[in-house]
């Protein structure tokens, strides 16, 4: 049986045939580039994905929802059900596996620009307050600052997406690596779904020969380490926690000592999946929340947050759903590939109803929806925490650690992510006896910037030449 017989009988089997509708007027290229795809696909599971997830809207909630579990180093910051800790103590831990090689830096950067307005792929986009660095140097300087002081070349994984793959390669050439070693950063693009058609459970097309494709989610990460052979790369050269963070926060720690002592503790983590969370600014905050679920900890999207649950307050008058999630985690490698080896059936896809532009498969005619027509579907990395054994989550200030760039204007803009950036480095100026204008609501009233190749804390910038105020409005970086 030919390449094209066998996929004729697949679709059929499965009821998407229309998918070869157009193959005898495609050019040789475009036939292998779409049996191509057409094999990529997980035919085995697809009628029941389309059965469950998109002819059947998934019922949200239902289970037993807890607060989360967590771990302070900060009491005045505390939410929520706490285990305060020794910051130092951690430090230590996470420092001597910084020192012993055993961390590896991993950024989940396929995403656009387009809703800021920026025509490149999202880590190209000048990020910081003054001189305008984009997010991958940033990220890189960090990484460069982290080998100086433990000794070690810290390995950076970049996982893009079909869109920007072959940019975001190009950028980092251009600029040479950020002063890297290209041979340390290792990228891959991440996997691909199609769209279905709500009602029919139809995969739609983008053109004749050309599905419509949309990234698998963050969840599909751990596949993509896998098969892209990174997972084979980390154990070979002895990593053995994988600090993931997404591209979009300039103030990530890429390698945060204490987060990996966490990580390491055995008292409070089985050292398989660990996670970040920062209180939330309100009950109307837009961002998930770490909850216990049936008794396995989680997160619970806002979305799928009752009104009641969201307001609901404790005895103290916080908020008792206020661990939010900030999309930082440490992963051991060897739990990553069992994730990915096991992924097909305990990561659960997630549906997103979407209007999508497709071809009349018959008729070849470009049909605009003018309402939500198609289910996409995702996977989420913080899923795995339901996988692991005794997963930990910390939480950190935001104001040191958290200032997503995701929209053009207002909340989480870049506007609102320079601001808070200003802040914390002011606040490092300050500490270090330098004169720092604030305005009346507290805010630095002052452009500022501190590259961490000159300061990765504020205890660093003692010995550094400052100058003895900062006058208002003014910009400083150094």
């Amino acid at each position: 049986m030919s390449r094209l017989d066998a996929m004729r009988s697949t679709l059929e089997a499965c009821g998407q045939s229309h998918l070869l509708q157009h193959i005898d007027g495609l050019s040789d290229i475009d036939r292998d580039a779409l049996l191509k795809r057409l094999e990529s696909l997980p035919f085995e599971s697809l009628p029941a994905m389309i059965e469950q997830l998109v002819l059947a809207a998934p019922v949200a909630g239902g289970g037993d929802l807890h607060p989360a579990p967590c771990v302070c180093i900060k009491p005045e910051q505390a939410c929520g059900s706490v285990d305060l800790i020794d910051a130092e103590d951690l430090r230590i831990r996470g420092e001597a596996m910084l020192e012993a090689g055993r961390v590896a830096a991993f950024t989940v950067a396929g995403g656009q620009g387009t809703r800021l307005g920026w025509n490149g792929p999202k880590g190209t986009f000048p990020a910081s307050s003054v001189s305008g660095k984009p997010l991958f140097r940033l990220f890189a300087e960090q990484i460069l600052a982290a080998e100086r002081r433990w000794g070690r070349t810290i390995r950076w994984y970049i996982m893009t997406s079909e869109s920007n793959d072959s940019q975001t390669r190009a950028f980092f050439l251009d600029n040479r690596c950020f002063g890297l070693d290209r041979r340390q950063i290792m990228m891959f693009p991440q996997g691909m779904m199609p769209a279905f058609d709500m009602k029919t459970g139809k995969i739609l097309l983008e053109r004749p020969g050309a599905l419509v494709m949309s990234p698998d989610g963050h969840g599909g990460s751990f596949h993509a380490l896998l098969v892209s052979g990174a997972i084979d790369h980390m154990e070979g050269r002895g990593t053995e926690a994988i600090s993931y963070f997404q591209v979009d926060n300039p103030l990530a720690p890429v390698l945060d000592p204490v987060f990996l002592g966490l990580h390491a503790d055995e008292a409070h983590s089985s050292g398989e999946f660990t996670s970040k969370m920062v209180s939330k600014a309100g009950p109307d905050e837009k961002v998930g929340v770490f909850g216990s679920i049936d008794g396995r900890l989680g997160v619970v999207e806002y979305t799928d947050l009752s009104k009641a649950e969201a307001q609901s307050t404790d005895e103290s008058g916080r908020l008792r759903f206020a661990a939010g999630n900030v999309a930082m985690h440490i992963i051991s490698t060897e739990f990553a590939r069992r994730v990915a080896t096991a992924g097909q059936d305990e990561l659960p896809w997630h549906r997103a109803v979407k209007k999508v532009t497709h071809i009349d498969s018959r008729t070849g005619e470009l049909i605009t929806p003018g309402e939500p027509n198609a289910i996409k579907l995702e996977r989420f990395v913080f899923d795995a925490m339901g996988i692991a054994a005794k997963p930990a989550i910390l939480e950190v200030d935001r104001a040191e650690q958290f200032a997503p760039i995701k929209n053009a204007t207002g909340t989480d803009s870049a506007e609102s992510s320079k601001q808070m950036q200003s802040d914390l480095y002011g606040g490092w100026l300050e500490q270090a006896g330098v004169q720092v204008p604030r305005r009346g609501d507290g805010h630095i009233d002052a452009a500022i910037e501190i590259s961490p190749l000159t300061a990765m804390s504020a205890s660093d910038l003692e010995g550094v030449d400052l100058p003895s105020k900062i006058a208002k409005g003014d910009s400083f970086a150094c």
